[in-house]
Parts: structure tokens; C-alpha cells; sequence
């Protein structure tokens, strides 16, 4: 998963593929290979070099706003920005109604629904996560 990430007025490229608790991150150009548990929601631990840091994301309600982050004393909010999401916003009908078509760059499978049926969701929203070659993305 390739996504930007602002912090204040800093912009960093970041770079995720995960492998079970392993997580291979790129940022900018810094690369780190971390473990990483959920134990409970929005609580996360991510052991770097013997080192275990406890991390809490706040929950987001709207794609727009930054999340808040806090690791120990440090307190941030990173304003996340996926260039996907970004391509699909053509300025078409928000309103539109109806079944759509999920099409996929390459056959996978789907591994996660993400909505019931019969909700409504709104133009952006991920639907279905897919595995293709290891990767997951969501629709």
C-alpha cells in the first residue's frame, strides 16, 4: 500500500506491505521491518530493535480529517492521503444510486467484506478487501 502522509506542513511518502505481524515499511527514504499487534481496537505495540512501543490511534470518523496518534508522551495528527482513492474522485454523481461494478487491476480473491447488504455507502467508501499476490487492497 503506497499512501502520503502530512504532518503540520511536512509531506512523507510511505510505503506498507505486511507479512503475518511482520510489517515492511518505506518512508521517504527510510525503510524498517517492525512487528506489529493489535491487542485491543486502536491500541497497537510495535517491537523495532528489542524496543516495544505502545500506540494509540484514535478511531476516524471522515477520511478527511487527520487521525491522532500517540506513542508514549508524543502526541500527532497525520492527515493520511491514499493517491487510489484520490484517482477515483473524477467529480462524477456523488448521488448516484443503485448496483455498481467492482472491477480489479488483477484476479484475487476477496478476503473481507467490509459492508452489509444494503447499506448505504457513499462515493470513496471501501466495500471489499482483495488478496492478489499477497497484497491486499480495498475496493
Amino acid at each position: 500500500m503506497k499512501i502520503q502522509a502530512e504532518i503540520g506542513a511536512d509531506k512523507h511518502h510511505v510505503e506498507i506491505r505486511r507479512d503475518g505481524d511482520i510489517v515492511f515499511a518505506r518512508i521517504d527514504d527510510r525503510k524498517y521491518e517492525v512487528e506489529v499487534s493489535e491487542p485491543e481496537p486502536n491500541v497497537f505495540l510495535i517491537k523495532n530493535s528489542g524496543k516495544i512501543h505502545q500506540v494509540f490511534v484514535s478511531p476516524q470518523t471522515n477520511l478527511n480529517e487527520p487521525v491522532h496518534v500517540s506513542i508514549g508522551t508524543n502526541e500527532i495528527d497525520i492527515r493520511l492521503i491514499d493517491p487510489k482513492r484520490l484517482r477515483g474522485s473524477d467529480g462524477g454523481d456523488d448521488q448516484a444510486s443503485g448496483r455498481a461494478e467492482i472491477k480489479t487491476a488483477m484476479p484475487g480473491k476477496v478476503v473481507r467484506v467490509l459492508v452489509a447488504e444494503g447499506d448505504t455507502v457513499q462515493k470513496g467508501d471501501g466495500v471489499i478487501v482483495v488478496e492478489a499476490m499477497k497484497m491486499q487492497n480495498e475496493m
